[in-house]
């Protein structure tokens, strides 16, 4: 039976990479109902994209919400850096899906401003830094992911998490989430939010911070290649939903769409609407 939600917020499902759990998405999904969804940027990994690697699994999710909104489901697409082309198709809206660069929803406890939050980026340090690190961290996730399906979880060893390892002991990475954090707050205050939510960091956290006097909740989802998080507000609450992780098989299906031509994709893909059809 499926847990009633009244906003959804999920976050940095960068599906299309190695490190994606969309396994782990879709097993959660199909737990819950929510009235509202907002997919708050990097949903598809189109900077990361790798047009020989598409998993069954990662089309599934993708199918999961072209149902949604085929049933007229309130969703809001707000756009990350990770699927920052999708900006040239801002306020795009079909039934009550649009797409976004930040919505604001209508809670009983206030206005929740919602965004990706790749916007700090620039403002806490230099660009390049900004995007050397990025890209560090991106190919870190994949070969972390890889080196749990590939070799741990065969041997039957522990999972390793690299990321939250120096995210939680290297004096500057926690120097630059606690800035990005505060610098959020800080700029919900000036316009007039006590809620902002955002995603990016891949941290879930919900903090109340104190701003010129006044208080303000500072909300993350996290994502679903480490965390495995989301928000979810339900009774007039905030809270974070951590997955508990169903360990199922390995997808066969991942390690051999690597090596494909265009012309086998493109016929694999043709057998993969077929199947989802059929569903």
């Amino acid at each position: 039976m499926k847990r009633n939600i009244d906003i959804l917020v999920i976050s940095d499902l960068h599906l299309g990479t190695y490190g994606s759990e969309a396994d782990e998405v879709l097993s959660y999904l199909k737990t819950i109902d929510a009235k509202k969804i907002v997919i708050n940027g990097d949903f598809v990994d189109i900077l990361l994209f790798n047009k020989k690697y598409w998993p069954s699994s990662h089309m599934k999710v993708v199918k999961y919400f072209l149902d949604l909104i085929s049933q007229g489901k309130e969703i809001h697409y707000v756009v990350g850096n990770h699927d920052e082309l999708l900006r040239k198709f801002l306020n795009y809206k079909i039934q009550n899906f649009q797409i976004v660069n930040q919505v604001v929803l209508d809670t009983d406890e206030g206005k929740v401003w919602i965004f990706h939050g790749d916007v700090f980026d620039f403002s806490i340090q230099t660009q390049w830094i900004t995007k050397f690190a990025g890209f560090v961290y991106d190919y870190m996730i994949m070969f972390n992911s890889w080196l749990n399906k590939k070799i741990m979880k065969p041997l039957g060893g522990p999972r390793l998490n690299f990321s939250k390892a120096i995210k939680a002991n290297v004096k500057t990475a926690v120097q630059y989430f606690s800035n990005f954090e505060r610098v959020a707050a800080e700029t919900a205050h000036k316009n007039g939010y006590k809620y902002v939510v955002l995603g990016h960091i891949h941290t879930p956290k919900i903090e109340s911070f104190d701003v010129d006097g006044d208080e303000i909740i500072y909300m993350n989802s996290g994502d679903w290649l480490e965390s495995l998080s989301s928000l979810e507000y339900l009774d007039n609450k905030w809270s974070i939903y951590n997955h508990t992780r169903t360990e199922s098989d390995f997808n066969n299906d991942e390690g051999s769409r690597v090596e494909m031509t265009n012309k086998e994709l493109y016929k694999d893909m043709i057998e993969e609407f077929k199947i989802l059809k059929d569903k």
